[in-house]
């Protein structure tokens, strides 16, 4: 309508998780996090877009599939709707799912690049000998191993001999500082911003954009090279902006990119820090204004792994606890961006303290007081005391530097520290 002003637009991100297993609790850390953003964005007023979706394509879905006895589609297929389950047993918000088997949505975003890199000449085929981890479907280099093992998998790499197409990243490098120290990419927290820099500094290595068909035949097909797919980098990391137009719906795309946050796990920094946005430097694209990096989740302090059986699916905690309790301990008991931890213990007691005796009591008192009152009262606000009025307006203020900052927990104590003032009131 004329005379109405356009609402700031939000674009937000997850990680999209490899389809060879089904969810578990650390990525609904990370999409309770983006779905609190999201929400508060729509709150105070923005155009929201959200976005997650799943990655489809590799040797190790295939390999799950053929050890199911299905085909890598079919596989992938029921594999990813557990993840879209996650919208109802998590009480998330999505606007927009991506997977990356889409041909429609998805691939025309990831051809689309790929031109674009390949006119800006920096898409190259090679034959390479270097170390490959079959866990990670990576190579890696030395710089990566820790005595001589995949940090991620504790295995030695094996030695790998083929023919691929490399990105230049090596070409990157100092345009990449320069942009990320100017703040045009944010990378919150500060350290994971120094991490990135150190990397950079120390200088970045070509990355393989491509494996051989035989090698890798459960992906998206090279344009022009019916002998190569695509591998991760030019395929997964393309859904921020396949999701929203790339390659198919320019206005669409034009309106959402940048990104506003790209949220994601300490794991795959150097992916989202580096490749990435080197990858929209040579396609001549705008990069994403903030990463918001979060640690790991680990369960009753040690490591969530299925070799030690401690794997916990979001809907066992929401089973048991509650949606709404599961969200809040997530936000209010873990770190945003530390490592954190996961107990049943632990939820018990914040559980108890927080929610029954903390928020329980308030509500209980409030309508308590409310039900002795026969006739509803119309409150004027102008005789509310200004006491009240100024615990009210601190909290918001308080609120709101918290989640501009990324710090959930904080946020939450802002508004259990006015439920507390107003139990005493």
């Amino acid at each position: 309508m004329l005379g109405m002003k356009e609402k700031e637009k939000y674009y937000i991100t997850t990680t999209i998780p490899y389809m060879n297993d089904v969810p578990h609790i650390g990525f609904a850390l990370e999409i309770i996090q983006a779905d609190v953003l999201a929400r508060y964005a729509r709150l105070v007023g923005k155009d929201v877009f959200f976005l997650t979706g799943t990655d489809e394509h590799g040797t190790k879905i295939a390999k799950a599939a053929a050890a199911r006895e299905m085909t890598p589609k079919a596989f992938v297929n029921k594999m990813s709707a557990t993840f879209r389950e996650l919208k109802i047993t998590l009480d998330l918000s999505w606007d927009a799912f991506i997977r990356t088997t889409d041909t429609k949505k998805h691939w025309p975003g990831v051809y689309a690049l790929w031109q674009r890199l390949m006119d800006a000449g920096d898409i190259y085929k090679k034959v390479y000998r270097g170390l490959y981890c079959p866990g990670c479907e990576a190579f890696l280099t030395d710089k990566d191993l820790v005595e001589g093992k995949c940090p991620l998998h504790n295995k030695e790499p094996e030695l790998v001999e083929e023919e691929n197409y490399f990105f230049r990243l090596s070409a990157y490098g100092k345009i990449l500082r320069a942009k990320i120290k100017a703040g045009e990419m944010r990378i919150v927290p500060d350290w994971r911003e120094r991490e990135i820099l150190a990397l950079i500094d120390e200088g970045l290595e070509d990355v393989s954009f491509s494996r051989s068909k035989e090698k890798l035949s459960w992906g998206i097909p090279v344009p022009g090279d019916e002998n190569q797919v695509l591998y991760v980098w030019a395929d997964a990391l393309t859904n921020y902006i396949s999701g929203i137009g790339f390659g198919r719906d320019e206005k669409e795309f034009s309106h959402w990119w940048p990104a506003d946050v790209h949220v994601l796990g300490k794991d795959v920094l150097r992916f989202h820090a580096a490749i990435w946005p080197a990858m929209l430097l040579s396609a001549k694209l705008p990069l994403p204004k903030v990463l918001f990096v979060h640690g790991f989740l680990t369960r009753n302090g040690q490591k969530i792994s299925k070799s030690l059986g401690n794997v916990l699916a979001p809907e066992e905690v929401v089973s048991r606890f509650g949606v709404d309790a599961a969200r809040y301990y997530f936000l209010r008991e873990v770190s945003p961006v530390e490592d954190g931890d996961y107990s049943d213990q632990r939820f018990t007691e914040r559980y108890n303290a927080d929610l029954a005796n903390g928020l329980g009591n308030f509500c209980a008192r409030v309508t308590g007081l409310a039900a002795r009152r026969v006739t509803p009262v119309r409150i004027d606000r102008k005789k509310i005391e200004l006491v009240v009025e100024q615990k009210i307006k601190s909290t918001k203020d308080a609120l709101d530097e918290a989640m501009r900052e990324f710090r959930f927990n904080d946020a939450l104590a802002a508004v259990w520290e006015l439920l507390s003032f107003g139990d005493r009131y």
